[in-house]
């Protein structure tokens, strides 16, 4: 099922969609939505993603000294830098 949504792009944009679509063989449409949905799913991820570090801080779920030194070893980077 889908609905129908009309949005305002600047001129060049849809030159640039029109040529996409011709040389993907997709609809206009198509890839508006496609671009859409992946854009969403997208945000949507880096938004979860987000809160699950806020909630992680807000109940002191930190990496310690340690632990960052330790990784900072590892990787050979200058703890004072």
């Amino acid at each position: 099922m889908s609905t129908t949504m009309t949005v305002r792009i600047e001129p060049d944009v849809r030159e640039r969609l029109d040529a996409l679509a011709d040389a993907t063989q997709r609809s206009r449409s198509f890839l508006a939505a496609e671009a859409i949905r992946e854009y969403v799913e997208t945000n949507e991820w880096q938004l979860r993603e987000i809160q699950n570090g806020v909630s992680e801080a807000e109940a002191g779920d930190f990496a310690s000294d340690e632990d960052v030194r330790t990784l900072a070893r590892k990787w050979g980077v200058n703890e004072g830098a």
